[in-house]
């Protein structure tokens, strides 16, 4: 089973479009699925929609109450999950499911032990409205990160694994919303493979990203470089 792990925080609009191309990406692929939403505690709706589209599709919705964050969202909803292969990905539709039978077929033959959707190597792509302020603050943090990881794009946010690779959640100790980096730096991930995307613009709802998350990200930042130094402040 894939197990496809979305944290969201008032994207309710979104939910329905993101199912169905999930289930278009994944039709003729022979595997079962489902699709496991983590939830802050949002008042839009989102609880609801779930709740409709489980009437339908392989859709469940985990609630959480007085708790705040995509990371550690992510961490619970794999930890909730079944599937052998799970796949992280944003709710907002950014990340094209038409690349999720790339990315699991990866992993299946063996070629791979984590794969990242990514959008700066050859054949990836972002949408062209970006402002020059937007292409900074996307490339800047992956050149930050760089000493911790090989990839181009480990901070897309688009990511799949084998459960059996997963570091042990008790080792996790994220902070703010890169959670793709923090496994693969505690992880023992031998064969890392990126796949071109293209990352699409939002077209409903509201983005997440704030300053106090970009600040989160550099005490993030701190902390693996911590970890990998021995230091223990990450552990």
């Amino acid at each position: 089973m894939i197990s496809i792990i979305v944290p969201t925080y008032e994207e309710a609009e979104n939910l329905p479009l993101l199912v169905r191309a999930v289930e278009d990406a994944l039709r003729g692929m022979g595997e079962a699925h489902e699709v496991l939403f983590v939830d802050d505690d949002s008042r839009d709706g989102t609880e609801e929609v779930c709740a409709e589209l489980a009437k339908a599709h392989p859709v469940r919705v985990l609630v959480r109450k007085g708790k705040r964050g995509l990371a550690t969202a992510v961490i619970e909803g794999i930890e909730a999950s079944s599937g052998e292969i799970i796949v992280v990905m944003d709710a907002d539709l950014s990340h094209p499911a038409s690349a999720i039978p790339t990315m699991v077929e990866r992993l299946k033959r063996g070629e791979s032990d984590f794969v990242i959707g990514s959008r700066y190597i050859e054949g990836g792509s972002t949408h062209g409205g970006w402002t020059p302020f937007r292409k900074l603050n996307s490339r800047l943090p992956v050149i930050l990160a760089k000493p911790l990881c090989p990839l181009e794009d480990p901070m897309s946010g688009f990511l799949a694994l084998r459960r059996a690779d997963m570091p042990d959640t008790a080792r996790l100790s994220p902070v703010g919303y890169k959670i793709a980096l923090e496994i693969f730096v505690k992880g023992d991930f031998k064969k890392p493979v990126e796949i071109p995307i293209h990352f699409g613009e939002r077209q409903l709802g509201q983005s997440k990203l704030s300053f106090k998350e970009q600040l989160n990200f550099l005490r993030h930042l701190g902390r693996l470089y911590a970890y990998k130094l021995g230091l223990g402040a990450a552990s």
